[in-house]
């Protein structure tokens, strides 16, 4: 186990600067997620913390000792990737234990470390298997074997889920939740799944453009979004984010209609969570809707909402609704759980 800091981390291709000026502590034991959108640096990080990509400038400390100049090997850190990478022509036992052998490890060992992976993760059936023969599933497992086998001070993972099916993600992601728990080492785990950010992290550190948003734990970005890109990226369904300004003590939409909360006259745009809106008789809300699609989930229902002059406005409901196409209502803003911006996207402190 590891403690990991980065200070102040730059890197560029040329002329081409892709991440700038990183900051973040990794505590030993810590649950840490890189997410956000394609392109924002975030397997960039990664691999540089394993040391498949050279650091422009800064510094990289593991337990407080420099390792910007040390070799993969060196490093003491294993990596689980988006591809299985496993041996096709090695059984379990040996896709797992091979990294052991090429480091010239007794036999003993290995198979001692080799066995309480498989106990670790439910593999202990399937040893002698080739990985033609295993699920999707399975071979995510024998993948996360193999580095649990080497004793890691860190694990690092890299999309990891990226190729199985939606109901091997969330089997998965349990998996690797039950991990963390049972093994207590520090995880690095790039996505740019939001859900698998949200249910696995202790903390999410926001990417975009190179540059950290925000980091926090998942709740507070939740609840907390620093800025509007961290405000539409984090949320399912995401954040309804209208145009507003400052009307005397109110906030006026582009439509017209006030609500009753002040931004100080600094506040440019309004948002509010799709469960933060309820539905009302027409002359009871902040704004009259009229449904364009239903989506009935069960547990929820999804209602995508055209408003005059306002646009498509997103509600959603907890259960089931009778609401129909075509059927109009009152739409009632829940003040108190909104959020403000600013001009430069910053989020505003609230005068409810």
């Amino acid at each position: 186990m590891s403690n990991i800091e980065l200070r102040e981390i730059s890197k560029s291709y040329g002329d081409v600067e892709v991440m700038n000026d990183i900051n973040l502590e990794i505590q030993d034991g810590e649950f840490i997620v890189l997410v956000g959108p394609s392109g924002c640096g975030k397997s960039t990080l990664l691999r540089m913390i394993a040391g498949l990509e050279p650091i422009t400038a800064g510094d990289l400390l593991f337990d407080d000792e420099l390792v910007n100049e040390l070799a993969p090997r060196d490093r003491d850190i294993a990596m689980v990737f988006q591809s299985y990478a496993l041996y096709p022509h090695m059984d379990v036992a040996r896709n797992m234990g091979f990294s052991l052998e090429i480091r010239g490890e007794k036999a003993q060992i290995i198979d001692q470390r080799t066995q309480k992976s498989a106990d670790t993760l439910g593999l202990k059936g399937l040893l002698d298997r080739l990985p033609k023969a295993l699920s999707g599933g399975q071979r995510q497992r024998v993948a996360m074997g193999r580095a649990i086998a080497r004793d890691p001070k860190a694990f690092l993972f890299d999309e990891p889920l990226s190729n199985l099916d939606a109901a091997l993600r969330v089997e998965m992601r349990l998996e690797i939740a039950k991990l963390h728990q049972r093994l207590g080492a520090t995880m690095i785990y790039v996505t740019h799944d939001q859900v698998e950010a949200l249910t696995l992290a202790d903390r999410i550190v926001v990417l975009n453009e190179g540059k950290i948003q925000q980091i926090g734990r998942p709740l507070e970005l939740y609840q907390s979004p620093a800025n509007l890109f961290v405000a539409n990226f984090i949320g399912s369904p995401t954040m309804n984010i209208f145009d507003v300004k400052q009307v005397g003590a109110e906030l006026q939409l582009v439509n017209g209609a006030l609500i009753g909360m002040s931004g100080g006259g600094a506040a440019v745009s309004f948002g509010i969570r799709p469960e933060h809106i309820a539905i009302v008789a027409q002359d009871k809300g902040h704004v009259v809707g009229t449904a364009e699609v239903v989506e009935r989930l069960g547990s929820d229902s999804n209602i995508y909402t055209q408003v005059e002059g306002l646009g498509q406005v997103l509600i959603r409901h907890h259960g089931n609704t009778e609401l129909n196409i075509g059927d109009k209502f009152g739409l009632e803003f829940n003040v108190s759980a909104a959020h403000l911006f600013d001009s430069d996207g910053i989020r505003l402190t609230l005068d409810k």
